[in-house]
């Protein structure tokens, strides 16, 4: 025969187990990314998946975002970086399943494999950093972002001269 107290230390431990799922109990929804760029010192402006700016700053930094959007869903960032003297670059942040989600085979049950998780975005992962390489410094400026292309019939003659035939 059970005692109340055995029923009510019962109740809990199945209660934990049913409402609760593996990736949000040893994982997380939300994650810190190192947000840095070579050279340092870039601003860096982070869009999610519609266009408006979570986040702002200047490298080396570090950026908590969520790994989920909505139910199943899970979050894209975009990372615009601009430095002055150098071409601006784009950096995509693709969320990827969590591997503790499909602890919820042994420890969440179904419970945890299609509401807990996926509603809270345990069940997926960010990057833990992400890097822009902003490429050799123009000189001048805006200087190197614009290629004329000529024919040889459009070089002057003095040129033509000059050229070398590598074929």
């Amino acid at each position: 025969m059970r005692t109340p107290h055995k029923n009510l230390c019962l109740a809990l431990a199945l209660s934990t187990a049913l409402l609760s799922g593996c990736a949000s109990i040893v994982g997380d929804s939300s994650y810190p990314i190192a947000v840095s760029s070579t050279p340092g010192g870039a601003s860096f402006e982070v869009k999610d998946s519609t266009g408006k700016v979570v986040h702002s700053g200047i490298t080396p930094s570090t950026v908590t975002l969520k790994s989920g959007e909505g139910y199943f869903d899970g979050a894209e960032y975009t990372i615009a970086f601009k430095k002055d003297g150098y071409a601006d670059q784009e950096v995509k942040l693709d969320s990827s399943l969590s591997g503790w989600y499909w602890g919820n085979i042994l420890f969440g049950g179904l419970i945890g494999m299609l509401i807990v998780d996926p509603l809270t975005g345990a069940m997926y992962k960010l990057p833990e950093e992400a890097n822009a390489q902003m490429g050799a410094q123009l000189v001048g400026g805006d200087a190197g972002k614009d290629l004329t292309l000529l024919t040889i019939d459009q070089l002057p003659e003095a040129q033509r001269d000059q050229l070398i035939r590598i074929n």
